[in-house]
């Protein structure tokens, strides 16, 4: 016992649940701490799972762990991600029910990381079949497609999610995984455009400019070198030591063609993304009547344009106008890949057992970032992380809370729960 009590206080306990001063903020920190520094970066909250990015690799991801932590009790074994999707999913397969995975968290927590593990761990242990390994692969290969086109360096995280994500991985009665959907919001188109110093524009433009092959950059007018793209360097960090865009191009290009992206698909999807850097290179100077005139036409040839509307625009009108238009194609550019990635994650059963299949939804939410000059995007992802949060701890307290007078440990309106859901519905109406 004493030797059990002496490695509790240097490594702490794997459930707050059970941590004597929980209604302590500071006891909280500290036992995340001495967990950290011990390198468990993984600790519940009853059946809530916390994680600290530990900002290195662990050698707690493998196959081998997978395996370990199968069809095995969710507190049985020491916390980890694997714990949580294995326990979803068999109780899933058990109620035969819907169930949900929130993943939210300030910026660099590791969120995105965490939805690709728990995609890894299915991908695993699901049965397998030559259908159900295309549709895991699919699954698998499009988070590098996403990121490629919806991340981002920030201040913050170098692979930062700059989109909401809604994942459903549509399962079988066996637990075979037959399909899924993905929905997106919030993309942050403001970033096409301009970002702060130290921020990087979205991951594909680079890594089309550093790992396209010489006969598509000459096909789409660009040159290998991201300085000669205003969108490109006003973070003034093109290059960052711990991205490799060449290699990342080669990922992304594998991955498309995996999710059913045609030769045709992909030129014309590169072709849009090299024609807003081309439309970021215009520049305008005004007449002698003051009005805003092309003085470059070297960036036009590139522009594919079937009609011309002519507009008396001064010279500030017409930068607003170039770059609405850049970011208005990259939004629908986006759009129409979540919608061509839904159309290879389909589910291919027969109708009849469509209506057999189970859901597991997987909500990958960007997380709160505060910079110099916060874009109406950014203003909407904080509000969102802010209400989420408000809702999610709501809805767990009053769970447990529903539990407790269900077992009677706890008089209404007297307990511990009772008087947090009250403090926070008090502080709602403030």
């Amino acid at each position: 016992m004493e030797a059990s009590l002496t490695a509790r206080d240097r490594v702490g306990i794997q459930d707050f649940v059970l941590l004597d001063a929980y209604t302590s903020e500071s006891a909280f920190l500290d036992n995340l701490r001495k967990r950290f520094h011990e390198n468990f970066i993984y600790t519940y909250i009853g059946t809530l799972l916390v994680s600290v990015n530990p900002y290195k690799d662990l050698d707690i991801y493998s196959k081998k762990q997978m395996d370990t932590y199968m069809g095995v009790n969710f507190f049985e074994l020491p916390p980890h991600i694997y714990a949580l999707a294995d326990n979803v999913f068999r109780t899933m397969l058990s109620e035969f029910n819907n169930h949900f995975i929130l993943i939210s968290g300030e910026s660099g927590a590791g969120k995105t990381e965490a939805s690709k593990k728990i995609l890894q761990f299915y991908a695993v242990s699901c049965p397998s079949t030559t259908l159900l390994n295309n549709v895991r692969d699919r699954l698998l290969l499009s988070n590098p497609v996403l990121e490629a086109f919806g991340n981002a360096k920030t201040l913050k995280n170098d692979n930062s999610s700059r989109f909401g994500k809604y994942m459903d991985i549509q399962f079988d009665h066996q637990g075979g995984a037959v399909g899924g959907h993905i929905i997106n919001y919030l993309l942050e188109k403001s970033r096409v455009v301009h970002q702060n110093h130290g921020e990087r524009n979205f991951h594909i433009f680079y890594q089309l400019v550093e790992g396209g092959d010489e006969e598509l950059l000459r096909w789409l007018g660009l040159e290998r070198n991201c300085q000669h793209y205003r969108y490109l360097v006003q973070g003034d960090c093109a290059k960052v030591s711990s991205i490799n865009d060449k290699s990342d191009w080669k990922t992304v290009r594998k991955a498309l063609s995996v999710t059913e992206f045609s030769e045709s698909d992909m030129e014309h999807l590169f072709g849009i993304i090299a024609s807003v850097l081309h439309l970021g290179n215009i520049k305008f100077e005004a007449d002698a009547r003051g009005y805003a005139a092309l003085n470059n036409n070297q960036e036009i040839i590139f522009l594919i344009l079937s009609f011309k509307v002519l507009s008396p625009f001064s010279v500030d009108h017409a930068v607003y106008a170039r770059d609405a238009l850049a970011k208005a194609i990259y939004g629908r550019t986006f759009n129409w890949l979540v919608n061509k990635i839904n159309e290879s994650l389909a589910n291919k059963v027969s109708k009849t057992e469509i209506f057999l299949k189970m859901v597991i939804g997987l909500l990958d939410i960007y997380g709160f970032e505060v910079f110099n000059v916060n874009s109406f995007e950014q203003f909407c992802i904080n509000y969102c992380n802010e209400k989420l949060q408000q809702l999610f701890i709501e809805l767990t307290l009053k769970s447990e809370q529903e539990e407790y007078e269900m077992e009677g440990i706890e008089e209404k309106h007297r307990g511990i729960i009772s008087l947090l859901v009250k403090m926070l519905q008090t502080q709602k109406d403030e």
